[in-house]
Order: C-alpha cells, then sequence, then structure tokens
C-alpha cells in the first residue's frame, strides 16, 4: 500500500514539474514566469520527496529531505523576489499587465 501512494506523490510531483516547466515556456513576462518558477515547482519538488521518503522509510533519508524541503521554501521566495527586483531595475516591467506598481517612483 505504501508503494501506491509513493507511487502517487511521485507522479503528482512531476506533473506539477511538467506544468511549470510548461509555464516558463507559455507565460508571457518576466512576473507571471516567476510565479511559474517558484510555486508549481516547489510543491512538485515536495511531492517528490514525500514520494521518495515514503519508499526509502530511513531515518537518514527522512532527515536528508527534511532539510531539503525546509532549504527551498527558504530560497525560493527570496530567489523569485530578487529575480523580480532585477528584471523591474532593467525596465522588463510590462506596466499594463500590473494592478499597483509598489516599486514606482
Amino acid at each position: 500500500m505504501i508503494d501506491v501512494v509513493a507511487g502517487f506523490f511521485l507522479v503528482l510531483g512531476a506533473l506539477l514539474a511538467l506544468a511549470a516547466a510548461i509555464a516558463l515556456v507559455r507565460f508571457p513576462d518576466v512576473f507571471s514566469r516567476m510565479h511559474a518558477a517558484t510555486k508549481p515547482q516547489t510543491l512538485g519538488l515536495i511531492c517528490i520527496l514525500v514520494g521518495l521518503g515514503l519508499r526509502l522509510q530511513s531515518v537518514a533519508a527522512t532527515t536528508t529531505i527534511v532539510l531539503i524541503v525546509a532549504f527551498q521554501l527558504l530560497t525560493a521566495p527570496v530567489a523569485s523576489h530578487m529575480v523580480g527586483r532585477a528584471s523591474h531595475r532593467i525596465g522588463l516591467l510590462d506596466s499594463d499587465r500590473l494592478s499597483r506598481n509598489d516599486l514606482e517612483d
């Protein structure tokens, strides 16, 4: 039964990563692509790691997986924020698509 649940999480994570990859190619601007690069990709990675943890069932693997998830949850929003600020500074902003621009001078 655990193998079925682990397989479900692995397939779900792979589908979320695929959706993130397709969105990175299809979305029109940097800010939309930032959304696709952080949320579904992070959730997909977490699903894959949960499936891997269920399949391996060892303390060392679970500890490593928890550290990877924590590091991913801490760094993905910061990296996305930095990409957004950099793209705003170099003028990749499409102001017609924004409802509010907090960085406008």
